[in-house]
């Protein structure tokens, strides 16, 4: 059977599942191995091409951030060059990780799932594709997925050397940072987290970590391996993690892991950090907010923790990892009950 007829059959799978997921059906089964060719449904809910980008775990809309005028024009400037780079060189893998990169950063994550879907069927060994449709069903919520997709990429990725992945969104030195090995497993430990899989999640971190060599990765990866740890009560392991961080690292764009890391050690006050927090960026705030819930949970104040995973959702930067995790913890403590 050729690969086309394969595709095909998959896209099949992908309806039956559709069909399945609108009809509450009890057999709910995996994604089929393999790239799909046509989105697959987010896990929970079937949002329409002109409505919410995903379905929140908690049963919330999702529609594209607004943004900024001035930022609008210039990302959508950006995407229309590389549209046309992609619609004249539609077999070239770089142009469809260009054009998804670009929807993507306009929140039109649906489209660049598709995107590199396409070029996926043309390219089927070609790691970066899986690693940035991972990255962005994550953004879906669609982890099942994400994991298939992210554990490909890192099959890929054992025969190819590792590379410098240039930045869309640079940032103030203009100096990437990350690698496409560093993201692939970066991206598939945080799949396992949020899936509660936590002895999968810590391996892709210590294997990030094998790539994290500057010091902004470095904040990042280890980060996510103690919370991890932290939340497997291996907290002598968390601490061993600490030993390299310290106040005067060369911090390019990771301030807020920096910060969260000094805070576990020690360095700096959670409280003020969090005021600090509540004043910054959206991303940012998240992105600290949901390390000091955990602190507070770790350090037996639940209910803290549980009303700052709230006060998160109350924001509007659902694709940061932040509000992603947070939303997912709190499905966690509802389902718990009291």
């Amino acid at each position: 059977m050729s690969y086309r007829s394969v595709v095909g059959c998959r896209a099949g799978i992908v309806g039956c599942l559709a069909l399945l997921l609108l009809s509450g059906g009890a057999c709910r089964k995996s994604p089929p191995l393999g790239p799909p060719s046509t989105t697959p449904m987010a896990e929970n809910g079937t949002p329409g091409r002109d409505g919410p980008e995903a379905i929140s775990w908690l049963g919330r809309p999702l529609y594209r951030p607004a943004l900024p005028a001035d930022v609008s024009r210039d990302r959508t400037a950006k995407l229309d060059r590389v549209r046309a780079d992609y619609e004249a060189r539609p077999d070239d893998p770089e142009a469809a990780i260009w054009f998804g990169r670009r929807l993507a950063y306009l929140g039109r994550y649906r489209e660049a799932v598709e995107v590199y879907g396409r070029a996926i069927e043309a390219h089927p060994d070609e790691r970066r594709l899986y690693r940035h449709r991972g990255h962005r069903f994550v953004t879906l919520r669609s982890l099942d997925w994400a994991v298939r997709d992210l554990e490909r990429a890192a099959q890929l990725a054992e025969s190819s050397p590792d590379e410098v992945e240039p930045d869309g969104l640079p940032n103030a030195r203009n100096q990437p940072t990350s690698t496409t090995h560093s993201n692939i497993w970066y991206h598939l430990g945080l799949a396992y987290y949020l899936r509660g899989d936590l002895d999968n999640a810590l391996r892709c971190y210590r294997e990030c970590l094998r790539y994290s060599k500057n010091p902004d990765m470095l904040c990042a990866t280890t980060h996510w391996a103690y919370m991890t740890l932290r939340r497997m009560g291996r907290d002598d392991e968390a601490s061993a993690l600490l030993e390299p961080i310290h106040a005067d690292m060369d911090i390019i764009e990771n301030r807020a892991y920096h910060s969260l890391l000094l805070m576990y050690k020690g360095e700096f006050d959670a409280e003020r950090l969090l005021d600090d927090a509540r004043s910054a960026d959206g991303i940012q705030s998240a992105t600290t907010a949901y390390g000091i819930a955990n602190w507070f949970s770790y350090n037996g104040e639940r209910e803290r923790a549980e009303t700052l995973l709230r006060e998160i959702l109350a924001g509007t930067q659902w694709a940061a990892f932040g509000y992603i995790a947070a939303e997912k913890d709190l499905v966690r403590i509802e389902n718990e009950g009291p």
